[in-house]
């Protein structure tokens, strides 16, 4: 039995759109329908990042702080905080330690009584504006030591962008929950795919849970007396 013996399957976003207007029952026809098209899409990555399915940004990043300085804004693609750690001593592979710090609500930051107290920080307070992250430290950093908030962070998915040989940037696995969530906004735009919505909407639902089943996190369960111990 003869195979194709590669793995790399992928679609461009023209051929995207054109599986999802065909799913819809409907045909691709003007520029206006691409640029439609497209602008959904971007709409559904920024549903997707809202309802957490985009593990696959997950990467690090380091802050360097400065002494009496709380307040540090940070690169405008990242759109969440996953955890964050108080380094000293970095690169010394002696001596490195990352301590975990505590994410905080605006209400508890905002119910800090001094929050100009001086010392080693172990809480931070993640602020989400339309510009980006800003992280708020306490205690603010004193100069007793070189400290650098180091973090792992969600990326914003990227843009559609204009050329139609554009790949999205998920992975491939992905491509059906894209394709049929498309499907369904297109059938939300278009009155003659109207008739098809309540089953588009049920395929997507179908797709976006196993997508979100396989985007989970999976790590070790290890039952122990007395408690759970991941």
């Amino acid at each position: 039995m003869a195979t194709s013996g590669t793995h790399t399957f992928n679609l461009d976003l023209s051929d995207a759109i054109e599986e999802a207007f065909e799913r819809a029952g409907l045909e691709l026809r003007s520029g206006y329908d691409y640029k439609t098209a497209r602008r959904s899409i971007d709409l559904l990555m920024l549903e997707w990042q809202n309802r957490g399915l985009n593990l696959w940004t997950v990467k690090f990043g380091t802050q360097t702080l400065t002494a009496g300085t709380n307040t540090y804004s940070l690169d405008a693609k990242i759109f969440d905080i996953v955890e964050g750690f108080l380094r000293t001593d970095s690169g010394d592979t002696d001596k490195q330690f990352d301590q975990s710090m505590t994410r905080i609500s605006v209400s508890q930051y905002s119910h800090l009584s001094n929050k100009l107290t001086q010392s080693k920080p172990l809480e931070y307070y993640v602020e989400r504006t339309p510009d980006g992250i800003t992280i708020n430290l306490w205690p603010t950093p004193d100069d007793q030591e070189t400290y650098i908030f180091a973090y792992y962070y969600m990326e914003r998915i990227e843009d559609s962008g204009s050329p139609a040989s554009n790949n999205m940037d998920i992975p491939a696995r992905f491509l059906p929950c894209l394709i049929s969530g498309l499907a369904f906004q297109l059938s939300l735009k278009f009155p003659s795919a109207a008739n098809r919505m309540e089953a588009l909407k049920a395929d997507y639902e179908e797709q976006w849970m196993m997508a979100a089943d396989s985007a989970r996190e999976k790590a070790s369960l290890f039952i122990a007396p007395g408690g759970y111990r991941y």
